[in-house]
């Protein structure tokens, strides 16, 4: 599971999208706090940290403790929205979280022992059916990610749900029988039909 990450932001006086063009002019991010029973709190983030906390992986489903001139609040990112140019963060949403509370959050899925399958020596293909798991846990026991191997799984063979080793307490949005991975045949390509040399075709008969 991922640790618990600290953050400093700054708090912000105006909401609106002029203020938060002006925010962004002076190298920041605006973002929200809401949820928890308390009011929405509007704070200002480093644009170039968090960006790096964006693309380093892992962004919405840590647990982070925000500081806002020394009052410190656990968070979970909830959405962010990236310069669809430049890919530097336009705003973030935070939502509060306590211990024992449940959070939604999507999971990814990494597929192991690709090489303990005789499927997959025989020519198969893993077929990653989900590449996230949405699962309803607290925010103390996200996983980093869910392992599936398919070790021993031969062509056609599939793992679904029901094969996810959850956190104590935590809960699959989806069936237990959802198809998650599976081996497919390989790809048969069909041969291109051999071109005949054209002094092979015969000639037409001169019209008389």
């Amino acid at each position: 599971m991922t640790a618990t990450k600290q953050i400093e932001a700054s708090a912000r006086a105006q909401v609106g999208k002029g203020a938060a063009r002006a925010v962004r002019r002076q190298g920041q991010t605006p973002a929200v706090i809401y949820g928890g029973g308390a009011a929405p709190e509007a704070i200002a983030l480093d644009a170039n940290k968090t960006r790096q906390l964006i693309f380093g992986g892992h962004f919405l489903t840590t647990i982070f403790e925000i500081d806002v001139a020394g009052k410190k609040q656990r968070v979970i990112p909830r959405d962010y929205q990236l310069d669809p140019v430049k890919d530097f963060p336009l705003h973030v949403d935070f939502l509060r979280v306590a211990k024992g509370q449940t959070v939604t959050v999507q999971v990814p899925v990494h597929v192991i022992g690709q090489d303990a399958s005789p499927g997959i020596k025989n020519g198969g293909l893993v077929q990653i059916v989900e590449h996230t798991l949405e699962i309803a846990v607290e925010p103390d026991s996200i996983p980093d990610a869910f392992e599936l191997s398919v070790a021993g799984l031969n062509i056609g063979d599939s793992l679904h749900a029901d094969a996810i080793k959850l956190p104590a307490g935590a809960k699959l949005t989806v069936g237990s029988d959802a198809t998650i991975v599976t081996i497919a045949p390989p790809t048969v390509e069909a041969e291109p039909e051999a071109e005949v040399p054209a002094s092979d075709v015969p000639a037409e008969k001169e019209k008389e």
